[in-house]
């Protein structure tokens, strides 16, 4: 039986392996480097791209850090494993403008941040 006290955790690390998930979808459209949008394409964009991607990065470290510390790893291995299935589904329902923009990689790494930080004051 899971504790009652690790229930918000679950469900915090929950969206952040939704976030995570999307934004690897998101970034994976932009690979190779000849299918990157016109906006992506430029220094800019590539700073975007690989930022996001760090973040997310540091973001999936720290949460997995903290779900360790605060979740039963059977409901974290649930949870994660099931959001992270129904991400593709989930992006579906954004529009691809969206999607192939830097909006989608920003607002997903920037989403995933905030989650990995109310996770550790949770």
């Amino acid at each position: 039986m899971m504790p009652a006290s690790a229930v918000l955790p679950l469900l915090l690390f929950m969206m952040l392996v939704l976030m995570l998930s999307l934004h690897g979808l998101a970034a994976a459209g932009h690979f190779p480097h000849e299918r990157r949008t016109p906006a992506l394409r430029s220094f800019e964009g590539t700073l975007i791209l690989f930022g996001s991607l760090t973040i997310a990065a540091v973001c999936l470290a720290a949460g997995l850090i903290a779900a360790w510390q605060r979740i039963p790893w059977y409901a974290a291995v649930i949870g994660g494993g099931a959001v992270a299935l129904l991400a593709p589904l989930v992006l579906q329902l954004f529009p691809d403008r969206f999607v192939d923009s830097r909006c989608a990689l920003i607002g997903f790494a920037g989403a995933a941040a905030m989650l990995a930080l109310l996770i550790w004051f949770v």
